[in-house]
C-alpha cells in the first residue's frame, strides 16, 4: 500500500504518452473540516496529532481508533490521507460541474475507513467523501467494486439510503473483512440498494464476466443511476499476495471497459493490490481503457523509470496461475447470479430525489471564520514532500549503484522484504488472537484474516482507567481552524478579520451581522432583539 505503486503507475502511463490525451489536475489537499463530512472529529483530530511514538497512549493502548496490526501510525500518516481524499473530491467535483466525464485517481479507493475507525490499511474513506460530494448534485450515485476484500465501509455508510445503491464482488468465508453475504441488502430506505456478490477461490476471467456483466446491467437498468464511482482494487489479479482470485489484466479492465460503455459519468479509484508490478500495469492498462485507447497499446512495456521491476517478461501483461475455479466447480456462481437479479427485479423504480441549489462554500467560510490561505500552506508542504522524496530516491539509487544489483534484484528484494513483513504480521496476529476474550469486541485482520479480540472502553474498563489516571486532565481541542476564539474570562467570541481585532460578539453577534462591518450595525440592533429583551 505505500505510495510508490501509484509512482510506478504513473511512471507507466507517462511511457505510453497516455498523459497527452487527458488532462492532469493537481488536486487540492482535502482539509480536516472536509474529512469530517463523514469522519467524526475525534477521529480527524486524532490522525492529525498521531505519531508513531504516540499511537498507544492515544488508541488507549490499540482499542480505539487504530485496532490491530493493519493500520499502523506512520510519519504523514495525515498528510497521505489529505492527498488521496483530496485527488477523490476533486475528480467528483470535476464530474458534477461537467468539466469531464471520466476522472481517475489511482491514489484512492480505500474502501474499508468506518466513521471513526482505520480498517484493512485504509484510514480515510475516500469514497464515501466523494459521492457524498457527488450527491450535492447528482440525485444517485452507484457504487462498483471489484476488490477482492469486501468494500464493507462504503456499504455501511450508504447502508440505509436509496440515494446510493453499493454493488461488491468480493471473495467471502473466512476472508478478511467477513461481511458482504447475499443477505446483506441494506436497511430501512435502503433495503435492497445494497449489493453483494460473495465469490469463492480462483474465480476466472469467463467467470467474473458471467456474473459482473449482467448484475451491473441490471442494476443500471433498475436504479439509473447519474454518476458510478468505479473501485478498481488490483487483488482481484492473479497472483496477488493478499488475494485468491485468478483474474489476468484484460479480466479485470473488461469490468472498466463494460461500465464505460454505458456513457455515465465516471469516476475510477484505486484500492487494494499487493504485488506492485502487477498493480502498475492494471492500472496503467485502465487508463487507456478510460481514454478509449487499450487497442493501441503495444503489449511490450516502453523504457520507463522501473522498467527493471517488470522483468523478466517485460510485457504489459497478468497472466492466470493454474488455480482451480472453485465457484465453477460447486456450481455456486450460478445461484449467487440468480438470487442477486431476482433481487434486483423486485426492487421499485429508480427513486426521485427534489434537488436544490447547494451552496459552494461553508457557512464559516461565508460568515468570515475560516481563513482562505491554504494555497500557501500546500505548495510550502508540497516543496518539503518534494524535497525528501527525492532524498530517498536519491539514497535508493546511491545504494543499488554500490551494491551493483542485478535487474532483477529489485523483484526479489520486493518479495524478500513482504514476506518477512508478513510473517511477522502473521506472528502477531496470532499472539492478539489468544487474548482474554471477555471484553467481547472482535476484529479481523487483513493479512491474516483472523479474528483477533479489541478491549472495549467503559468505566469499568482497566485499561481506560489506568489511561485516565496516569494521563493528567485531558486538554480543550481545537479540530479546525478558525478566525474566532472564546475569550473565558470575558465569556465572549473575539474574532479577527485581517488580523485586526473586531469588538467582542457573542455567537449570536456573529451570526445576525454576518460579514458586515461591525461599526455599521446600530447599538439597538445588537443589544435588544425583536421584543425589546436583553439578549443574553
Amino acid at each position: 500500500m505505500k505510495p510508490q505503486r501509484m509512482r510506478i503507475t504513473h511512471e507507466l502511463v507517462s511511457a505510453y504518452n497516455m498523459l497527452d490525451k487527458m488532462h492532469v489536475l493537481r488536486a487540492k489537499r482535502a482539509s480536516a473540516e472536509t474529512m469530517s463530512r463523514f469522519h467524526t472529529d475525534e477521529y480527524v483530530h486524532f490522525l492529525s496529532k498521531v505519531t508513531y511514538e504516540t499511537w498507544e497512549e492515544l488508541t488507549y493502548h490499540g482499542s480505539r481508533f487504530l485496532v490491530g496490526d493493519d493500520n499502523p501510525a506512520f510519519e504523514g500518516i495525515f498528510e497521505f490521507c489529505s492527498i488521496s481524499a483530496g485527488g477523490s473530491l476533486a475528480a467528483a467535483q470535476r464530474l458534477a460541474s461537467g468539466a469531464t466525464d471520466i476522472a481517475i485517481n489511482w491514489a484512492g479507493g480505500l474502501h474499508h475507513a468506518k466513521k471513526r475507525e482505520a480498517s484493512g490499511f485504509c484510514y480515510i474513506n475516500d469514497i464515501v467523501l466523494a459521492i457524498l460530494e457527488l450527491l450535492r448534485s447528482v440525485p444517485r450515485v452507484l457504487y462498483i467494486d471489484i476488490d477482492c476484500h469486501h468494500g464493507d465501509g462504503v456499504e455501511e455508510a450508504f447502508y440505509t439510503t436509496d440515494r446510493v445503491m453499493t454493488c461488491s464482488f468480493h471473495k467471502f468465508g473466512e476472508y478478511f473483512p467477513g461481511t458482504g453475504t447475499l443477505e446483506d441488502r441494506g436497511r430501512s430506505r435502503g433495503r435492497g440498494y445494497a449489493v453483494n456478490v460473495p465469490l469463492k477461490d480462483g474465480i476466472t476471467d469467463e467467470s467474473f464476466k458471467s456474473v459482473f456483466e449482467p448484475i451491473i446491467g441490471k442494476i443500471i437498468e433498475v436504479f439509473r443511476p447519474s454518476a458510478i464511482v468505479h473501485q478498481c482494487g488490483a487483488d482481484s489479479l492473479a497472483g496477488d499476495r493478499l488475494g485468491c482470485f485468478n483474474l489476468t489484466m484484460q479480466g479485470h479492465a473488461n469490468c472498466v471497459q463494460y461500465v464505460r460503455s454505458f456513457n455515465i459519468p465516471l469516476i475510477l479509484l484505486g484500492g487494494g493490490g499487493y504485488t506492485v508490478k502487477n498493480v502498475a500495469r492494471a492500472w496503467a492498462y485502465e487508463t487507456a481503457c478510460a481514454l478509449g485507447i487499450e487497442g493501441e497499446i503495444d503489449p511490450n512495456l516502453p523504457w520507463n523509470e522501473y522498467f527493471e521491476w517488470f522483468g523478466p517478461r517485460y510485457r504489459l501483461e497478468v497472466v492466470p496461475n493454474n488455480m482451480d475455479d472453485v465457484n465453477v466447480k460447486e456450481g455456486s456462481l450460478d445461484k449467487v447470479r440468480e438470487t442477486v437479479l431476482k433481487n434486483l427485479s423486485e426492487l421499485p423504480p429508480a427513486p426521485s430525489v427534489g434537488l436544490q441549489e447547494v451552496p459552494k462554500e461553508s457557512v464559516g467560510k461565508h460568515l468570515g471564520l475560516t481563513h482562505d490561505d491554504d494555497e500557501e500552506q500546500m505548495d510550502e508542504l508540497d516543496e518539503r514532500l518534494a524535497q525528501h522524496t527525492r532524498f530517498v530516491y536519491g539514497l535508493q539509487n546511491k545504494r543499488s549503484e554500490l551494491a551493483e544489483l542485478a535487474s532483477d534484484h529489485s523483484d526479489d528484494d520486493q518479495d524478500f522484504q513482504s514476506d518477512e513483513s508478513s510473517s511477522s504480521w502473521r506472528h502477531r496476529g496470532s499472539r492478539v488472537s489468544r487474548s482474554n476474550p471477555r471484553n467481547g469486541r472482535k476484529r479481523m485482520s487483513v493479512v491474516t484474516n483472523q479474528y483477533f479480540d479489541v478491549p472495549r472502553i467503559n468505566g469499568d474498563d482497566h485499561t481506560h482507567d489506568h489511561h485516565k489516571r496516569h494521563a493528567g486532565p485531558t486538554p480543550k481541542r481545537r479540530f479546525f481552524h478558525s478566525a474566532a476564539r472564546w475569550d473565558s474570562q470575558l465569556e465572549r467570541v473575539l474574532v479577527e478579520y485581517d488580523n485586526t481585532a473586531m469588538p467582542r460578539l457573542s455567537v449570536g453577534d456573529v451570526m445576525t451581522m454576518g460579514r458586515r462591518d461591525p461599526d455599521t450595525i446600530e447599538e439597538d440592533e445588537m443589544d435588544v432583539d425583536e421584543e425589546g429583551e436583553e439578549e443574553e
